[in-house]
């Protein structure tokens, strides 16, 4: 009886579940014998030939892999705009998503006559509705004014602050526009005499 050894593969025989036993025909009535044959010289088992050289070739680009280059070309712009836009848009719907969460639970648990103040400024915005007719001027204002009343009587100190905020830009942009209509000014009449002389 013969025994495989692995000496050529170490791990071969780790696959092979069971042993495998080889009958001599020479030695059928003796007393076998186990001797351990490597699998080189079983017929089944063949060594590999000799490693040679091996260099990775490119194959051609087929048709559908062309098409699919091109699309991806083509679509690359759009992709990098997308995701610069993404980029930009993400924190302003984070902070937007964030306003929403905070006013529902500030909604949950509403100060006292909350929701009596903010019915008198929603019922001033409406009747400014209905009182502007005719321009469209007239249907913006009216709302926004009679909304901005409203408010400023129930909230005086909020409205103090905003008005003297405004105030103030309101007379910084009258300096700066008043500047800027003096040099312009001042540039035409320097060229008026020039072309004179």
């Amino acid at each position: 009886m013969y025994k495989i050894s692995s000496r050529v593969m170490p791990g071969a025989s780790s696959f092979l579940p069971f042993t495998v036993f080889a009958a001599d025909d020479a030695d059928k009535g003796e007393k076998e014998e186990t001797s351990s044959v490597n699998l080189d010289e079983l017929s089944l088992y063949t060594a590999p030939p000799p490693p040679q050289t091996l260099r990775h070739e490119e194959s051609e680009a087929g048709q559908l892999e062309e098409k699919v280059a091109t699309v991806r070309k083509l679509a690359e712009p759009y992709a990098t705009w997308c995701q610069s836009t993404y980029t930009k848009i993400k924190p302003k719907v984070q902070k937007v998503v964030q306003l929403g969460n905070d006013t529902y639970v500030y909604l949950q648990n509403p100060p006292k006559d909350f929701y009596p103040r903010a019915g008198v400024i929603g019922l001033a915005g409406v009747a400014g509705l209905f009182l502007a007719r005719g321009s469209r001027i007239k249907k913006v204002l009216y709302p926004t004014g009679f909304m901005t009343l409203g408010a400023s009587l129930y909230y005086p100190e909020q409205a103090a602050a905003i008005a003297k905020s405004t105030g103030d830009s309101a007379y910084d942009t009258a300096v700066q526009s008043y500047a800027a209509v003096e040099k312009i000014l001042k540039s035409q009449i320097k060229d008026k005499k020039s072309d004179e002389k």
